[in-house]
C-alpha cells in the first residue's frame, strides 16, 4: 500500500493537519463572527444557558482541534525539511508554523483556562449560587486571546497557502546566502507578533478598552485589522527583506 511509506505517511499527516485546521480555524471564525456578537444580543438567563450547553462541546473540538493541527504540521515539518530548507517555501511554512504556535498557546495558555472559569460562573449562576468574582476579567481576558488569534490567522494562512501555491511561483526560489537578511526577517516578525501578543495578554495597559486594543473590539475592526496586518507582513517582510541585495 503506497501509504504504508515515508511519502503516504507525510501524506496522512498534511491531510490530518488539513482536517484539524479547518477544524480550529473554522471554530475560532464560529466565535469571533457569530457567537460573540449573538452573546451580546441576548438576554441574561438565555446566554447562561448557551454558555453551559454550548460553549463547553465547542471548546473540546476546538482546543483538540488546534493541538492535533500543531502536532500534525510538526510531523509535516520533520518529514519534510529537507523541502522547506533555505527555500521561500520554507520560510513561508515556518512563518505559518510561528504563528500557528502562538495561536495554539492562546488557546491552551488563556483562552481554555479564563473560558472554564466563565463556564463555572454560568453553572453557578443557574442553579441560584453567587456569580465568581473573577469571571468578567476572565471573560475578558479569554475575548482579547481569541481575537489575537483572529487577527493573527489570516497572516497565518497565508503563508500556509503561500508555501505550495505561491512561493515556488514567485521567483527566486531559493533565498539569499546571506543569512543576515533571513535573520532581520525573522526579527521584524518576532517583534510585530511579540508585540500584537504582548497587547492581547493586557501587558501594554491592561485588558480594558483602549487605542491599543480598539483593532480587536469589534467583528468589523478584527477583520480590517486581519487583512491589513497580512498586507503590512507580506511587503515588509516577503517583499522587501527577503529580497535579494
Amino acid at each position: 500500500m503506497g501509504l504504508i511509506s515515508e511519502a503516504g505517511i507525510s501524506f496522512l499527516a498534511r491531510w490530518g493537519h488539513f482536517i484539524a485546521g479547518i477544524t480550529w480555524i473554522g471554530l475560532l471564525y464560529y466565535f469571533n463572527l457569530v457567537q460573540v456578537p449573538a452573546f451580546a444580543q441576548m438576554d441574561a438567563g438565555s446566554r447562561t444557558d448557551a454558555i453551559r450547553r454550548l460553549v463547553p462541546r465547542a471548546l473540546w473540538w476546538f482546543r483538540w482541534a488546534a493541538l492535533a493541527t500543531f502536532l500534525t504540521g510538526l510531523a509535516m515539518l520533520i518529514l519534510d525539511w529537507e523541502v522547506y530548507d533555505r527555500t521561500l517555501p520554507g520560510v513561508a511554512i515556518l512563518s505559518g508554523a510561528f504563528l500557528g504556535t502562538i495561536m495554539l498557546a492562546n488557546v491552551w495558555g488563556v483562552i481554555w483556562p479564563n473560558q472554564k472559569v466563565v463556564i463555572a460562573n454560568a453553572e453557578a449562576t443557574a442553579s441560584g449560587g453567587q456569580a465568581l468574582p473573577n469571571a468578567a476579567a476572565a471573560g475578558r481576558k479569554a475575548f482579547l486571546a481569541s481575537r489575537t488569534n483572529v487577527l493573527l490567522s489570516v497572516t497565518m494562512l497565508f503563508f500556509m497557502g503561500a508555501a505550495h501555491h505561491f512561493a515556488p511561483a514567485a521567483g527566486d526560489y531559493y533565498v539569499t546566502g546571506d543569512s543576515s537578511q533571513v535573520a532581520v526577517y525573522w526579527g521584524f516578525l518576532l517583534v510585530v507578533a511579540g508585540v500584537i501578543e504582548v497587547n492581547a495578554l493586557g501587558l501594554l495597559g491592561g485588558t480594558g478598552p483602549g487605542m491599543l486594543r480598539k483593532p480587536l473590539e469589534t467583528v468589523q475592526s478584527v477583520v480590517i485589522s486581519a487583512v491589513v496586518l497580512a498586507l503590512v507582513i507580506y511587503v515588509v517582510g516577503w517583499e522587501i527583506l527577503l529580497r535579494p541585495m
